[in-house]
């Protein structure tokens, strides 16, 4: 790891592999690699570099912490929406923010998911276009809101205070599924209920099922990945669809949600969703059947 020291603290040039942590550095819960500011203050803000834990196993999709880490990575290298563009990054912490460090940075969250908008403008720190959170403004966040192109937020209004949330792909214990998702009773709601994985994956699933991992629940999306009106809730580069049984699951006592950019949700039992609701399995995209 190469270093320079300004006045404003210390400044990363480039992250190798093998990385030793020293005072000048916070290793946070997710695998982020961060750095404080010397500026005297003990709560000085920090940004998120990408440095994140790569993990497998019977996870399935397995997002979340590291893996949106990973993401980040990949858009300042090109693979998205340029660096500079202060409103996407804005976007992007506010998705980590809600979705994971609501509790260790002590945001008062409802068990629906939202948060006060006020108080997260106050938080002492930088989004990764290194922007202060305190420098963005409510219409900031709501036209991070509404570019979106996955509908990850909502917004509230409730006595003249903006609220906002995640809809899902929360890792906080305090969320309730039944605040924060709309419960699926029939089949008949979810006709499509789909698992977008890798084959690498595939032998750890099929002997353990699916698993949620940190995030409270398992995620499936409603469509298949090149349907128009299907948003959220797998990769565009998954190479094997699961297929559920959502009728034998919901008759055997497992609760389904949708939320409000259609992500179909499960708990599972305990953390996982068994093989034996598997419907099928197909290759993507060539969706050649795999035998099971």
């Amino acid at each position: 790891m190469w270093a320079s020291v300004s006045n404003s603290g210390l400044r990363i040039l480039r992250l190798l592999p093998q990385i030793t942590t020293t005072s000048s550095f916070l290793q946070t819960s997710f695998g982020a690699l961060a750095f404080m500011e010397n500026n005297n203050n003990p709560s000085s803000s920090f940004s998120a570099s990408a440095h994140s834990r790569r993990s497998s196993g019977g996870r399935g999709r397995g997002r979340g912490r590291g893996s949106e880490m990973r993401d980040e990575r990949q858009r300042s290298r090109g693979g998205g929406a340029p660096a500079k563009d202060n409103i996407d990054a804005l976007g992007r912490l506010l998705t980590r923010i809600l979705r994971h460090m609501a509790s260790e940075l002590n945001l008062d969250m409802r068990s629906d998911g939202y948060v006060r908008v006020r108080d997260l403008l106050q938080l002492n720190m930088k989004t990764f276009a290194n922007i202060p959170l305190r420098s963005h403004t409510v219409d900031d966040v709501r036209e991070a809101v509404r570019k979106d192109n996955k509908q990850r937020f909502s917004l509230l209004e409730e006595n003249g205070e903006v609220l906002i949330r995640a809809n899902q792909g929360h890792t906080i214990a305090t969320i309730d599924s039944e605040s924060l998702l709309k419960p699926i009773f029939s089949a008949e709601e979810a006709p499509v209920c789909v698992h977008g994985t890798y084959k690498k994956n595939l032998e750890s699933i099929l002997q353990s099922g699916l698993k949620r991992m940190k995030r409270l629940h398992v995620h499936f999306s409603s469509g298949l990945p090149t349907d128009g009106e299907v948003i959220s809730g797998m990769r565009r580069d998954v190479n094997v669809l699961i297929f559920l049984d959502v009728r034998k699951a919901l008759e055997e006592g497992m609760k389904f949600y949708i939320s409000d950019n259609k992500v179909i949700l499960t708990e599972g039992f305990e953390g996982v969703v068994p093989v034996k609701y598997f419907e099928k399995m197909e290759t993507w995209p060539g969706r050649q059947p795999i035998p099971f």
